[in-house]
């Protein structure tokens, strides 16, 4: 890596063309997340339908074990998109990614459930989550590295920060979609038929979000397109091996408190705090909201005290203050508190996903960069983000739900000690030389 270089100057043009690309992207990233995600907050209404039992808990860790298991196919499509990133273009690769995922939300809104089929209804939803999970999988390695590319240099953080506003978005958006259907449908409804309505939705907004990506500029450069090397499993391992771990290192922690604040919290309400459903769905809503708000602020925070400095304090307040807070909220009666407390550790989350994209790009060069980024956030994500639920509920079956705010906060403090030994990203990255 070389030194930096001084920050270029872009014409109005440029500038206006590369913002209409970042737009562009994350319109498709929203909807690639919206689709993923509102599986998480319907289970509390189809679980029954597909894993009859009279024990609430156990139905809820049974289609946890089915988000899960969707997350054990991203490193299956971290490599596959990344190789097809880093060989044809980040363009194909994207539209390719949201193509899948439509399939896959199409497939589980008319799916039949275990009272008229049996024991194969539960087979094709797992089926249909592996098909997203290979979508997702792919999706974050090119969607970060596109938008990591097109950013305007000394404002990168902010512009990058825009993948998580629409990665948030699309859980903003599921939850939404789930209380406005709780405001018109009664319970008996959503279990019944109601449920459903959410992954058509995602159907058709998939195949608009095709069609938006299609207008977009390529940002790989042909050159890197065609060597040898790009995109290949043996130029990452030989050369980027120490990068690639240490993006896996960082990104078990961030992505496993990730997921417990986000997708898991509205069950941890519910299931452990007591709280109404309708109302937890409305607590995350306002949550999600204003996390997706504090994207861009903690992004243009880590362009003025770089990227290490933010995760360092990422890793240092998320292994102090988690166990704490899930603590609290364990006992918390009251949804305006409930909030507040969720929001202080969405704030903490923020200084990791507000440059989650952005610090993994930065450590690869653009020949590897697509399948570096995405491999080793999606074994990470598979391995530690992806299993969040299925770990705490199976915790709080046997009786011993702290031990889960216990290995949350180990793994913030593994992340902080991998942070400890990241370069200054500012002078090292190599998106420095690409501008």
């Amino acid at each position: 890596m070389n030194a930096p270089a001084s920050t270029p100057q872009y014409s109005a043009h440029e500038r206006r063309s590369r913002i209409l690309a970042i737009v562009g992207a994350s319109s498709g990233n929203l909807v690639e997340w919206f689709d993923f995600y509102v599986y998480a907050f319907t289970a509390l209404y189809f679980a029954h339908a597909f894993f009859p039992s009279d024990n609430p808990t156990v139905q809820l860790l049974n289609t946890a074990g089915v988000f899960a298991a969707g997350f054990l196919m991203r490193p299956i499509g971290g490599w596959m998109f990344g190789r097809i990133a880093d060989k044809k273009g980040r363009k194909t690769a994207m539209m390719i990614s949201v193509l899948m995922m439509c399939g896959g939300s199409l497939a589980i809104a008319v799916m039949p459930t275990y009272a008229t089929i049996g024991v194969a209804a539960p087979v094709l939803l797992l089926i249909a989550r592996l098909f997203q999970g290979l979508s997702v999988g792919g999706e974050y390695g090119t969607s970060a590295t596109y938008m990591s590319e097109v950013a305007l240099k000394g404002q990168r953080g902010f512009f990058a920060s825009f993948q998580y506003v629409t990665l948030i978005g699309g859980q903003l958006l599921a939850v939404l979609v789930v209380v406005i259907l709780q405001q018109l449908l009664s319970s008996d409804e959503l279990k019944d038929w109601g449920w459903r309505i959410p992954f058509v939705v995602g159907a058709i907004t998939a195949v608009i979000a095709f069609y938006l990506r299609r207008s977009l500029n390529e940002t790989a450069k042909e050159a890197n397109l065609q060597r040898k090397e790009s995109g290949t499993l043996t130029e990452l391992f030989t050369h980027h091996k120490r990068a690639f771990f240490t993006v896996l290192g960082f990104t078990a922690g961030g992505s496993l408190i990730f997921y417990t604040f986000t997708t898991y919290m509205q069950k941890y309400l519910v299931n452990t705090a007591g709280m109404d459903a309708k109302l937890a769905s409305g607590v995350m809503t306002f949550a999600l909201f204003v996390y997706m708000c504090m994207q861009p602020l903690f992004g243009s925070l880590s362009d003025r005290i770089g990227r290490k400095t933010s995760m360092l304090w990422f890793g240092a307040l998320g292994m102090i203050f988690t166990w704490p807070i899930l603590s609290a909220l364990k006992a918390v009666s009251s949804p305006y508190l409930a909030f507040v407390l969720i929001i202080a550790a969405m704030a903490i989350v923020s200084l990791y996903t507000s440059i989650s994209g952005l610090i993994k790009a930065e450590m690869f060069p653009p020949q590897i960069r697509a399948l570096g980024v995405g491999l080793s956030y999606a074994v990470g994500n598979a391995i530690f983000g992806g299993s969040a639920e299925y770990v705490a509920l199976g915790l709080k079956s046997v009786g011993v739900e702290e031990y889960f705010y216990i290995y949350v906060s180990v793994m913030c403090g593994v992340a902080l000690i991998v942070c400890l030994l990241l370069p200054d990203l500012r002078k090292v990255s190599y998106l420095n030389d690409e501008d």
